[in-house]
Parts: structure tokens; sequence; C-alpha cells
């Protein structure tokens, strides 16, 4: 039998990106040899070359340290962002689920509301509440994906209950809190990973729009939409000022897609033989159904 690496290619080749862009945002401080904020007036906007590999911003500011500097605070809030909606849509979606009642109905009224809205526009009011600011966007954001993954889990949930295992469970004596979390939750686990790695995508994505918008982190610290919109306005002295952040914001998102698909593939052979737009089409349907069971 082939090695996974040679049967899933787009699983080995996303995770070796993968690996680079986190250890290389990881060990920044190893590999550069500018400090994030030092500037060098006299250096300003010159163009790439041996002492600055992406050359440097109006400030004279390495633009490839910042990058890797940006990259630790973009990474490391996007996955704040989605333990922040895991622990609170986990544990909503199960109890909703497993037990129903006024508290499924009053849970399922409060996720109606919330989908209304666009999910950014949701998060401006949020930021608006809380004030700019990097935790601001994080914790905004982690209540936007609240119901999104409260939807999924309650609906995965509504089928769990219902098998045999589960009233074999509830024979012996099991408690409810045993059931739901030792048993359900463990058989939900591969189909919420998908929703949750799709969830750090999205993550990146809306605290970059956020910092671009001035409502993420605040100068001096960049992350990469913060550089997006420093860079906007050289566009023509030096655009590697927003081409670089830009990139490397879309090769992460691609990269940790690509390789969670190729996980997901490898643990669970039937998904071998399904392309990824039906899974994502399962997906979407199991959120639709959690929906319309509300």
């Amino acid at each position: 039998m082939k090695p996974a690496w040679c049967r899933l290619p787009e699983m080995t080749i996303s995770g070796a990106v993968l690996f680079l862009i986190i250890a290389g945002c990881l060990f920044a401080p190893l590999i550069c040899s500018y400090g994030p904020n030092e500037q060098n007036l006299e250096a300003s906007l010159a163009p790439p070359s041996a002492a600055h590999l992406l050359g440097t911003d109006r400030l004279g500011r390495d633009l490839f340290t910042r990058m890797l500097y940006g990259g630790r605070v973009t990474l490391s809030s996007a996955l704040g962002v989605v333990l922040l909606s895991a622990i609170i849509g986990i544990p909503l979606g199960l109890f909703s689920g497993y037990f129903g009642g006024w508290f499924d109905a009053a849970a399922g009224r409060i996720c109606d509301v919330l989908l209304s809205f666009p999910t950014l526009l949701l998060a401006f009011v949020f930021v608006s509440g809380f004030g700019r600011g990097l935790g601001s966007a994080v914790l905004a954001l982690g209540i936007v994906y609240v119901p999104m993954l409260m939807r999924l889990v309650r609906s995965l949930t509504l089928v769990e209950k219902n098998k045999v295992y589960i009233e074999a469970a509830r024979s012996i004596g099991f408690s409810s809190f045993r059931i739901l979390f030792l048993h359900i939750l463990p058989n939900c686990a591969s189909t919420i990973l998908v929703q949750l790695t799709l969830d750090i995508g999205y993550a990146i994505l809306g605290l970059a729009s956020l910092s671009f918008l001035g409502l993420g982190v605040q100068p001096p610290a960049a992350d990469w939409g913060a550089m997006l919109e420093e860079g906007k306005n050289f566009l023509m002295l030096n655009p590697l000022l927003s081409l670089a952040p830009g990139g490397i914001t879309v090769l992460s998102v691609l990269s940790l897609n690509l390789f969670c698909d190729g996980v997901q593939q490898y643990l669970n052979p039937v998904e071998r033989t399904l392309p990824s737009f039906e899974k994502i089409e399962r997906l979407k349907q199991a959120r639709e159904k959690g929906a319309d069971a509300g």
C-alpha cells in the first residue's frame, strides 16, 4: 500500500506550505535580523535587496520581518476566534439537540436573529460596542461564529441521540452529561473538525478585514490586514507592501483547507471517493437541516 503522502499529494504539499508559514512565524525572532517596529527613514520604501528581502515600508521597517511577526498575530488570533466559538457553540448545540424544549426554542430564535445579519456587519456592531483593538475583534468574530457551529452540532446531535447505542447507554443508567460528551460528541467530532478548520480560514480573512478597516490590531503592532491597509497607498512605489501580506493570507487559507481536507480523507476512507465540493455540500445540508429543525 502506498503511504499517505503518495495517495494524497495535495495534503502533503499544502501541509508542507502550512508548516513553513507557521514555523516562520513562530521562529521569527531567530530568522529576522530586524525588529518588527525598527525604523530607518533613510531606507524608506526601499526595493527588495539582500538587506531587505521584500523591501521596506514608508518608515523604513523591514517588510519581511513585519510579515512574519504579523503572521504570529493573525494566526494566534484566528485560533482564539475558533476556540471561543467552539467553547460556546459546541455545548449549546449538544444541549439544544439533546434536551429540546424551551431551551432549544430560545437558542434557535437567538441564532435566527444573529444569522440574519451579514457576518462582517455583525462583527462591526460588536466591535463598535467593545471598542477598537485586537481583543475586541477576536471576541466579536468568536461570537459571530457561534450560531453556525451551534446549528451544525445541534443537527448532528438530533441524529445521534436516536441511535441504538444511545438507548443502550440510557438503559445502563449513564448520565446525560456522560452521554453527550463521551458518546455523542466523539461520534460527531469529524464533521465538527471540518467546520472548525473552515472557520479558522474564515477567521483569518475576517480579522484581516477588520484590521484593514482600522478596527482590529492597532499601530504600531501589525497583522496581515493592517499591512494591507498600510501598503495600499504605495502600490506604484512598492507593490510588495500589499502583495506580500495579501499573498500570504490567501496561501495560508488555501493550504489550511487543502491540508484538513486531506487529513479527513485519510482518516475516513469513505470520504476518499468524494470530491471536495460534495463534502462541502454535505456539510451545508447538515447545517440547513439543523436550521429547518429549529
